[in-house]
């Protein structure tokens, strides 16, 4: 679908704006008829492993010129 200019006719600028509230209603349906999730503590795993963060060659030496001294 284009973008309208200024000759667009309004049946069809009407016709357009017609369609997308009709599907954002049909989206606006589907997402209220779905359960909200959960906020319990105990649906959520207690354990959540951290990433292992790299310092990669090229970063080291970025830290070291700018005397951030990154171990």
């Amino acid at each position: 679908m284009a973008s309208y200019d200024d000759l667009s006719p309004l049946a069809q600028m009407h016709e357009d704006c017609t369609r997308t509230r009709a599907t954002l209603e049909r989206h606006l349906d589907r997402a209220a008829a779905r359960p909200a999730p959960s906020i319990l503590f105990a649906d959520y795993p207690r354990e959540v492993k951290k990433r292992d963060i790299e310092v990669g060659e090229a970063a080291q030496r970025i830290a070291n010129a700018l005397s951030l001294h990154l171990d």
